[in-house]
């Protein structure tokens, strides 16, 4: 159980560098994980844990036991298609081994023990993954759109529209029909598992948040709101929201 502090734990999944990558510690094995996500569940009342990154499934059994919820971070890198029953069509960077098998298996324990779990960008698609769905490899190679779902802009500035569909976890937090995000992603869900369903979409028809009805908390949002929720109460509440539901796991 997680130590009673008052506050829940949240586990957070970093990224990793085995040694080759020149934006994250070069030659050197590194983990990275922006601040920004730490700093949005601290100020939302949780406190963050970052996550080793254990491949053996009984760890991850060990770290769930561990914490009252979970963050699965967003990512530059994409998961192995092969993760998701394809071969892979474009030549982007591929996520370690290490994360991948980290944020697939802490998903599906997350999910079959009902620990609230919130996934940002990368962190979406690979809870989408992880219950059995599938991702679109490259957006602009296989969606006629004219919105860019990866904008130069800073992520601080929103990009597009969301549509949030009525009677959802996320309609519930959000209270609105309509919201703007901001984007950076190429990937995006395809097909999603029967335990989950939709509740966003951009205007081009790409998903942007899924969901389960089966759990306490299980969302996933393409955006990143860990960049806007200083300057976006609508933000913030997906944090809160997070966090409260944690906290009641915790006391429980």
């Amino acid at each position: 159980m997680a130590p009673k502090i008052g506050k829940p734990v949240i586990g957070v999944t970093p990224d990793f560098n085995a040694g080759g990558r020149t934006d994250m510690g070069g030659k050197e094995p590194t983990y990275f994980l922006r601040a920004r996500y730490l700093q949005a569940i601290q100020e939302a009342g949780g406190v963050p844990l970052i996550l080793p990154l254990l491949r053996d499934p009984a760890q991850h059994t060990f770290l769930l036991q561990r914490i009252d919820g979970l963050l699965v971070t967003g990512s530059g890198s994409d998961l192995a298609p092969r993760l998701y029953g394809e071969q892979q069509r474009y030549p982007f960077q591929q996520m370690s081994e290490e994360r991948a098998q980290l944020e697939l298996g802490l998903s599906k324990l997350a999910f079959k023990h009902h620990v609230p779990t919130l996934g940002i960008c990368g962190g979406m698609q690979s809870m989408n993954v992880a219950l059995g769905g599938t991702l679109i490899q490259d957006i602009p190679s296989q969606i006629v759109s004219t919105i860019q779902h990866a904008p130069k802009k800073s992520a601080t500035k929103t990009a597009h529209l969301v549509h949030i569909e009525p009677k959802t976890l996320l309609r519930t937090i959000i209270k609105k029909s309509n919201m703007p995000v901001n984007s950076s992603h190429h990937q995006s869900v395809k097909a999603i598992p029967p335990s989950c369903h939709v509740s966003a979409m951009a205007p081009d028809g790409v998903i942007e948040a899924i969901e389960s009805s089966e759990h306490p908390f299980w969302l996933g949002v393409q955006w990143h709101p860990e960049f806007l929720y200083r300057q976006d109460d609508l933000q913030q509440r997906l944090f809160a929201a997070f966090i409260k539901t944690a906290r009641k796991a915790a006391r429980s």
